[in-house]
């Protein structure tokens, strides 16, 4: 099989990549590394049937060409991250829906399958958990920008599920819960891998807010085969499905984790929304999906315990911080 990712050299697109190379099959990645990262894909060379474009979705005559060429096109390529969201929200907003819209346009031309990635944040502030797909979706005010990619997540929603009704393009559209693993950046705000880099460089771990907000963190492993096998699925076209873990945590909780693991001497600091983000910022106070239609469709759901994936991000993070140490020692022995 033949497969486009778009967004293919982000985090979790650097993720799908490797599992479909790894099982045998021919992977086209395009991205224009506005979020992604060459790091994150540079291991992949060695496979012959991986092509990398470092392009942005816009370029249409490319996208349309490597849809031609594939079976399955994976819409991974979005704006993501709380900071970049508050600091740029008409890129967020642009990236996001009128991405969506080329991706399904050309796609549309073959009736080449789409995997629509999604996100928890179209729930928006509705208090009553677990998050069922029929849910509703409450926003806050247009006044805040918070709530901007929230939005045009759920267009992108819409849109894919529009093609599909008239058009009958098939689609398949997953909503991720705080994804995480190796490999993820804390640099647009991410917590969990800004959790661990503060640990092990021994910074104070900053918690904003009160601490008193939970999530569930979903490895990267589990989030990868939940995706695949819906792909695999005809079961799952023309639906939206959760895609996370149920172990709640709050975030107070998750710093003092990520220390224990780590044996970090840290202290860790509680920072207000208004200082960290902007005047007047609103957060989701719980986010836990219901995964029973997951499970209808694949029989699975994610299962890997949080202090788990909590070692393998910090082990990636000290495997980097080493590599930096040899590089710099190296470097000194040259003068």
């Amino acid at each position: 099989m033949r497969y486009l990712i778009t967004g293919g050299a982000g985090f979790i697109g650097s993720h799908l990549a490797e599992r479909l190379l790894e099982r045998g099959d021919e992977v086209f990645l395009m991205d224009d590394l506005s979020t992604g990262s060459m790091e994150n894909i540079r291991h992949l060379k060695k496979f012959e049937r991986m092509h990398y474009f470092l392009e942005p979705i816009e370029n249409r005559a490319l996208l349309a060409e490597l849809v031609d060429e594939s079976d399955v096109v994976y819409h991974l390529a979005a704006a993501v991250g709380v900071r970049l969201i508050v600091e740029s929200p008409v890129r967020t907003i642009e990236t996001n829906v009128h991405g969506t819209q080329l991706v399904l346009d050309a796609a549309c031309k073959k009736r080449k399958l789409v995997f629509i990635a999604s996100t928890s944040e179209v729930y928006g502030k509705n208090t009553q958990v677990p998050f069922h797909e029929d849910s509703d979706l409450v926003f806050g005010a247009t006044t805040k920008s918070r709530w901007s990619y929230a939005a045009s997540k759920a267009l992108d929603e819409f849109l894919a599920l529009s093609y599909w009704k008239e058009k009958k393009q098939p689609v398949i559209i997953v909503r991720l819960f705080n994804t995480v693993g190796p490999r993820q950046t804390g640099r647009y705000g991410m917590v969990l891998p800004n959790f661990v880099s503060q640990a092990i460089e021994g910074r104070p771990i900053t918690v904003y807010g009160n601490g008193q907000q939970s999530r569930c963190f979903c490895d990267v492993r589990d989030a990868v085969e939940a995706v695949l096998r819906l792909v695999a699925s005809d079961a799952a076209v023309g639906e939206v499905v959760n895609v996370g873990s149920t172990e709640e945590v709050t975030i107070e909780a998750l710093a003092r984790l990520v220390k224990e693991r780590t044996g970090s001497s840290s202290s860790i600091e509680f920072i207000p929304y208004d200082k960290a983000y902007e005047p007047g910022f609103e957060d989701m106070f719980r986010r836990v999906p219901a995964l029973e239609k997951l499970e209808q469709i694949t029989r699975f759901r994610p299962r890997t315990p949080l202090p788990e994936i909590i070692d393998r991000v910090a082990a990636h993070f000290q495997s980097k911080r080493e590599l930096v140490g040899v590089a710099r020692a190296v470097a000194g022995n040259g003068n």
